[in-house]
């Protein structure tokens, strides 16, 4: 792992709240996701099931946990089941955790080879009435690639025909949603490297230089601070590419006069970081860039002081919406009668102003949970309000991560420039 040691404590803590939540003989069944083929007998990446790790800590592919509280024997109440190494894995793959490694890094008190699980399921499935099975249900979400978990249940519906299958996202959804302060740790800490690759690029960025070669800069730290690399694909976004909200070619040359919008992210121990900023290329911004500039950043200001407990996602992005219709206004992209005769179902300011502001923030940079819960402590929130102006071909958007806390919140990004003036002043430095 690249990332510093855990304490099993998390994860076990994870699975007792996950426990709280199952009816009575409900056995859950986790999977880790499949590595994931490209061509010929190349693999791509692989990048644990959040489920499962969230519940175990585990990064390793072939995984598969087990949670069944009311389980007749102890030691069939938590099972991880593991990949089992020998000297030509480790020849050719490397290291593969122990079973003591295992147990010290998850918790969990029974580790089996995974060669058992179909033996010991049997024994499982006879005690259970409720089976809780993963899937990934996103509202977001298109899946076209069939999963290792998706694999499993029909193939267990088939050889168990007559238990009650049940969905095991609502829990997951639930429980994710809420931060502990051991997520909030690695969270920060992916949101420090990410600031500290913006820095970097503070001192790179010029006219003429490719937005591939800023990209390249952000993976060098990242890499460097011992992060595996980006929680998502990098928008590099110079001049009008800025309009393209998910523009992740980056392979236009930076030109002078440009601003240039980067949207990226560090992940650390699978957390994702969510950054956006706007710099000018030439590090200056014209007047009319600092304007639009100035009333994303007030609308911002704003959206972020209404992340607090008992707001609710309906009422906060209906509020930052006329908050930015006046901002709009201001910039004489909207007018003043138009927005008073407007239809309240499809607002002016869309046209400028077409994505949410916020989304939650954790293991997946779009992160479950319930998407009209009112927000609570311990939730993290991404706060992203931008304007795009396509005539013009200047797109600026800004982002931090908000946490939620019980007397208001307490932005995980607020050490990374953000003021114009800032800006300019540091461009202007490492010069």
């Amino acid at each position: 792992m690249r990332y510093g040691r855990i304490a099993p404590e998390l994860f076990t803590e994870n699975r007792r709240r996950f426990r709280a939540q199952l009816p009575p003989a409900s056995l859950a069944i986790f999977h880790s996701n499949d590595v994931m083929p490209t061509n010929a007998d190349g693999t791509m990446t692989f990048r644990q099931n959040n489920d499962l790790f969230y519940l175990a800590g585990v990064d390793q592919e072939e995984s598969i946990l087990v949670i069944f509280p009311d389980a007749v024997l102890p030691q069939h109440r938590e099972i991880l089941f593991l990949k089992e190494t020998s000297e030509h894995i480790l020849v050719w793959e490397g290291y593969k955790l122990t079973k003591e490694q295992a147990r010290e890094q998850s918790g969990v008190p029974t580790i089996m080879w995974l060669e058992s699980f179909k033996s010991v399921l049997p024994a499982l499935m006879n005690e259970a009435e409720n089976v809780f099975l993963n899937s990934n249900e996103h509202i977001r979400a298109t899946v076209e690639v069939e999963t290792r978990d998706a694999r499993f249940i029909k193939w267990i519906r088939e050889a168990y025909p007559l238990h009650l299958y049940r969905r095991v996202a609502p829990i997951m959804h639930h429980l994710r949603a809420i931060k502990s302060a051991e997520e909030i740790r690695l969270m920060q800490k992916a949101a420090d490297i990410t600031g500290d690759a913006f820095r970097r690029l503070l001192g790179f960025v010029k006219p003429g230089v490719m937005e591939y070669e800023i990209e390249a800069e952000i993976f060098h730290e990242f890499l460097r601070q011992g992060s595996r690399g980006p929680a998502y694909g990098s928008i590099i976004a110079s001049g009008a590419n800025a309009c393209i909200l998910h523009y992740v070619s980056n392979d236009r040359e930076c030109k002078d006069g440009d601003v240039m919008l980067l949207d990226f992210g560090a992940e650390y121990a699978n957390y994702a970081a969510d950054l956006s900023r706007s710099i000018p290329v030439n590090g200056k911004f014209t007047k009319r860039q600092r304007d639009v500039y100035e009333a994303v950043l007030r609308v911002m200001k704003y959206a972020t002081s209404q992340l607090v407990a008992g707001n609710s996602i309906e009422e906060y992005h209906a509020g930052v919406g006329r908050f930015m219709e006046q901002e709009l206004i201001k910039l004489d992209l909207l007018n003043e009668q138009d927005v008073k005769n407007q239809d309240p179902a499809a607002p002016l300011y869309k046209k400028y102003f077409m994505h949410g502001t916020s989304h939650y923030l954790g293991l997946d940079v779009h992160d479950v949970g319930a998407k009209y819960r009112v927000f609570e402590p311990g939730m993290v929130y991404t706060c992203e309000p931008g304007i795009y102006i396509r005539e013009e071909g200047l797109g600026i958007r800004l982002e931090n991560d908000i946490l939620i806390t019980k007397t208001g919140n307490d932005d995980l990004m607020k050490n990374i420039p953000l003021e114009a003036d800032d800006i300019e002043r540091l461009m202007r430095a490492a010069r």
